[in-house]
């Protein structure tokens, strides 16, 4: 059985930095592209960064470039979301998901709230 947690929001105010993580249990997470998503009151889920399963390609969204860099040990089946200089449009519900063979398969964590204060 696969299950993907989170941990690691909080309040934090402006400026400040939160590292979350994201951990996966079964056997998938090797062969996994890893992905955080957010998702703020009224708004669509919105993909922040993406990892692939090696780990040597990551991409991010416009508006967390510079900012926010995901990584992931997968010897310890996880997967982490830095994320310094925040603002407080960064305020959402973090989410982690897993996918594989070329997106058919497709597992979410239940998300973490981060919320930042100006």
């Amino acid at each position: 059985q696969v299950q993907l947690v989170e941990s690691g929001g909080g309040l934090v105010q402006a400026g400040g930095s939160l590292r979350l993580s994201c951990a996966v249990s079964g056997s998938i997470f090797s062969f996994s592209a890893m992905g955080w998503y957010r998702q703020a009151p009224g708004n669509q889920r919105e993909r922040v960064a993406r990892i692939n399963s090696g780990g040597g390609t990551t991409t991010y969204a416009d508006s967390v470039k510079g900012r926010f860099t995901i990584s992931r040990a997968n010897a310890k089946n996880t997967v982490y979301l830095q994320m310094n200089s925040l603002k407080p449009e960064d305020t959402a519900v973090y989410y982690c998901k897993a996918e594989f063979d070329s997106g058919r398969y497709a597992y979410w964590g239940q998300g973490t709230q981060v919320t930042v204060s100006s």
